[in-house]
Order: structure tokens, then sequence, then C-alpha cells
């Protein structure tokens, strides 16, 4: 890293702790502390997008040029509201042309994320490269294995039928712990849609073949990275990165995490504050990830963004579930299903996102005698 490139991002420090190559979980201080001093009865405060957008564009500064020693950024650009924010912030930061923008489409994708990904990287001044990653995806297997486990649960399912998967309890309403459904349009059916319980090896092979794309995309991600000695900018919210909404060695992998502070809610303010369209800015979040359109909220949440944001920072600030039910608009007895579910969401994440195990103490060794015998 030269000393004109650490200028030109306005850094002055040399890295005293993280070496180049150790990953940057969360470059913004953490939430907890920076509401250590708020009042919790106020209620949770409203974000001031100006202010916040100069606090994280230094931080990413300080983290590419300074921590990371990197001469610039890549990220996917799915046309999502954190992606899409991620990159103008990106672009404001370092300038566009350190910028490297991915639109990582597959057969499945659907057809508004190459247009909403472009209109985000026009914002930015970026210029996006395109991927269709479909036919890595074919080398893996991950549509055969999908079908083939959603056909033994649905027989009537054939290749290219749409379909999706949902959460069958609601988190709010019941104690029980919640299964899931697949979702399908059956072609051999006229198109009718049917639904069946996903048994439990049925549902785990299902994730892990759609699980693919996120790992594929990331691993084109590092290999741009690595070519052009960039920094990999991950997206996630909040509530992804806490709730443990991403896929380990996939989306929940990078260099750098500038949004994982902010709640949903939050980026949706900033991303109208920095001028994204009301395409992008006015959308119900989706995973993108399988044929039948489907919400972020029925896949995994199972509660509206807006309504999790104001339970989870109460649970954050350790409000009462009778307070949290006043912001909410809920029921104690409601708010006391949702704070258990976070705290188990939680304890998945940290096991998503920790480091590998590894096997403490010193190894078992005979005795060594100087001589070179034993």
């Amino acid at each position: 890293m030269t000393q004109a490139f650490l200028a030109s991002l306005g850094t002055v420090s040399r890295p005293t702790s993280a070496p180049p190559e150790a990953p940057v979980v969360n470059i913004i201080e953490p939430r907890s502390a920076a509401s250590a001093a708020r009042t919790p009865d106020a209620g949770m405060p409203a974000i001031d997008p100006a202010a916040e957008c100069e606090r994280i564009e230094r931080a990413i500064r300080d983290a590419v040029g300074t921590r990371l020693r990197r001469r610039g950024v890549v990220l996917g650009v799915s046309g999502g509201i954190d992606s899409s924010v991620s990159v103008v912030l990106a672009a404001r930061a370092l300038g566009r042309d350190r910028v490297a923008a991915l639109l990582m489409p597959e057969r499945e994708s659907s057809p508004s994320s190459l247009e909403l990904g472009r209109a985000a990287c026009a914002v930015a001044g970026v210029r996006p490269e395109v991927t269709d990653i479909t036919p890595m995806l074919e080398s893996f297997g991950c549509y055969r294995r999908r079908d083939v486990a959603i056909s033994r649960v649905l027989p009537a399912f054939r290749p290219g039928d749409r379909f999706k998967i949902t959460i069958a309890e609601d988190v709010a309403g019941s104690d029980r712990v919640s299964h899931f459904h697949v979702v399908a349009s059956l072609s051999a059916r006229g198109g009718a849609i049917e639904m069946a319980r996903l048994p439990v090896d049925a549902y785990l092979e299902v994730v892990a073949a759609t699980n693919l794309k996120q790992r594929v995309r990331k691993t084109v991600e590092y290999t741009v990275a690595d070519a052009h000695n960039l920094a990999v900018l991950g997206t996630p919210n909040i509530l992804e990165h806490a709730l443990g909404f991403f896929v380990r060695g996939g989306d929940g992998l990078a260099d750098l995490k500038p949004i994982a502070h902010l709640y949903k809610s939050e980026v949706f303010a900033i991303g109208r504050h920095l001028g994204l369209p009301e395409s992008i800015t006015g959308q119900i979040p989706t995973t993108d990830t399988y044929s039948l359109a489907q919400s972020q909220q029925e896949f995994y949440f199972g509660l509206p963004y807006a309504t999790l944001d104001v339970i989870h920072w109460c649970r954050a600030e350790g409000l009462p579930v009778e307070r949290a039910a006043r912001m909410a608009g809920m029921t104690p007895e409601a708010i006391g299903r949702v704070y258990n579910d976070i705290d188990r969401k939680r304890r998945v994440a940290e096991r998503l996102d920790g480091a590998a195990l590894l096997v403490e103490g010193a190894p078992c060794r005979g005795a060594y005698e100087r001589g070179g015998s034993r």
C-alpha cells in the first residue's frame, strides 16, 4: 500500500493490531456501546442519515487503506436495499474507480434483480460486471440435488417447476418450534399451487443445495479481490448479521461489513438520503434465492422488518416485554415469544460466524533427548 493511496483515502496512521488478512467483522462501534447513555423510555431513536453516512465512509476509508491495506473493495450487488446502500457508500468513501461491483444472476434470480442492481450502480457511478453463475451451480449439482429432495415430498414436482420455502408457524403466536413448508407451482398439474411439510432431511438437503448460490457468489468476489488486491465488502444489516440470516462461507464471509450495525429501517432511510430510486427504497425485502417470489419475513424472520427492528432494539437494550409490547403494538406474551426466538437465532449466528474450533493444549509427544534419539 503506497503512501499516495493512503493520502488519497485521507488516512494517516498505520495498522497496529489487525494484519492485512484479518477479517474486520464490524468496523463501526457496536450499537450497545453507542446507545449506552440513552434513556430507554424515549423509544428507538431516529437515525441521522447524513451524519451516519459520513461516519461509515470514514470507517471504510480507515479499514481499506490502513487496517486491510487494500486498493479498494469488491462487492456483490443484488439490487436489494443493503447491497445498494453499500455500493453507494463505498463509492463515496473511496471513489468509484476503487469499487468493483459484481452482478451475479442465476437462472432462478428475479428478472428485476439485474435492473435494480444496475440502478444502484448508476447512483454510485460504478460500472458493474455481470457474471452469470448458472453454469457453476449446474456443475455443483445445485438444481439437481434440490429437485430430487423436493420430489420426495411432492412427487408431481418436476425440474423447472417454481417453488419456495416458508415458515409454518407464527413466531409471535406460538411457542412451538417452527417447521417449514415447500410451496410449488406444479407444471404436471397445470401450474396448480401445492404445499407440503418438509421433513428435516429434505429441508436440510434443499437448504444445502441452495446455499451453493451464496457460496459461489462469494468465491467469485474473492477471486476478483485476490486478482486486484481488493477487500471484500459484506452487506448484511444488523438483523441478518446478529440473527444468523446468512450462509457460513457464503454471504456471511467478508473482510469488512460497514452496515452490520444498522437496522433495516435505518438502511432504507439512508438509501433515500443517498438518492436511490423508489424501485429500491420502496421494495419488500426478498431472499431472491428460490424461483417463486419469497419475502425474508416468510422464509426466516417471521415478522415485518419494521416490527422486528423495534423488538430487536428493545431486546438489545434490555427492555422488559411490557415496554416492547407498547412500542411494537403487540401483547407481552407475543413479545416474550419473539424475545426467545431472537435469543435462539443469536446463538445460531454466533456458531455460523465463529472461528474454527481448535484442539487446545500442547500435543502429546514423547521425551526429547538432546543428540537426536528418544
